[in-house]
C-alpha cells in the first residue's frame, strides 16, 4: 500500500497548485480520500475530502479556493489550489479511510510567499 504525494512548490500569493495523490495497492473506489496539511508549530488539519460516493467537503478557510478530485482510472486525488494565501503554507498529506482503515502519504511541502 502506498500513497504518493507531488506537486508542491513555490508559489507567489495568489497563485495556484495542484497537488496530486498516487495510490497503489488498494482499491481507491472504496476509500474517503482527504488532504490534510500541517504548519510549523500547529496541529495537522483537514482541509478537504472526497468520500468514495464522490461528495466533497472543505475546511470553511479554503472554501471557493480548493477543490478536490478523483480519477478512478489513473487511482489518483487531486486538490487544486486557487487564490493561495500565505496562511496556506504548510506540508499537505493525503490520507485514505475505510472503516478503520486509515493510509498516509509522506506528504508535499507547499510555500506561498513573495
Amino acid at each position: 500500500v502506498q500513497l504518493q504525494a507531488s506537486g508542491g512548490g513555490l508559489v507567489q500569493p495568489g497563485g495556484s497548485l495542484r497537488l496530486s495523490c498516487a495510490a497503489s495497492g488498494f482499491i481507491l473506489n472504496r476509500y474517503s480520500m482527504s488532504w490534510f496539511r500541517q504548519a510549523p508549530g500547529n496541529q495537522r488539519e483537514l482541509v478537504a475530502l472526497i468520500g468514495s460516493s464522490g461528495i466533497t467537503d472543505y475546511a470553511d478557510s479554503v472554501k471557493g479556493r480548493f477543490t478536490v478530485s478523483r480519477d478512478s482510472a489513473k487511482k489518483t486525488v487531486y486538490l487544486q489550489m486557487n487564490s493561495l494565501k500565505p496562511e496556506d503554507t504548510a506540508i499537505y498529506y493525503c490520507k485514505a479511510t475505510w472503516g478503520t482503515v486509515n493510509y498516509w502519504g509522506q506528504g508535499t511541502q507547499v510555500t506561498v510567499s513573495s
